[in-house]
């Protein structure tokens, strides 16, 4: 259980620095990508309380459920999460607009608080991500 939610958490950070690096290039694929961070390091949480899920539907209703409802979270950082779901749907398989810079710039932040959130949550396992980015942009 600890080794997987280390994998996803390693996801998630990966995904992160992904979403970051594609910014200036298209949001189309940044968003998703700060919506996988957003995914993999929540799920990374929801695995150490044993609980797993396969749809993306059933891991935003945990967000809801489990973290919004119980005050572990600010109902702001759940329709962050939301958000990052719609970008995510818009990104991949929006035919007729695109993901304009200005969400993606968002979804990036937002991802970056969600994380910030999780690694809160689980301090002691969990690296802090914005170590990470700091490592990243003086290499």
């Amino acid at each position: 259980m600890k080794e997987e939610a280390l994998a996803l958490w390693h996801r998630a950070l990966d995904s992160l620095q992904a979403a970051r690096h594609t910014l200036a290039l298209s949001g189309n694929d940044s968003a998703p990508m700060a919506y996988f961070a957003a995914f993999h390091a929540v799920s990374a949480h929801f695995r150490l309380t044993e609980q797993e899920f396969i749809k993306h539907g059933a891991v935003e209703a945990a967000v809801h459920r489990d973290l919004v409802r119980t005050s572990l979270w600010s109902a702001d950082l759940g329709k962050a999460y939301s958000n990052l779901n719609k970008l995510r749907h818009k990104g991949h398989y929006g035919v007729s607009e695109d993901v304009t810079k200005q969400e993606a710039e968002r979804a990036v932040a937002d991802a970056q608080r969600i994380l910030r959130a999780v690694q809160q949550m689980h301090p002691d396992l969990f690296a802090d991500p914005e170590s990470l980015l700091k490592d990243n942009r003086e290499a």
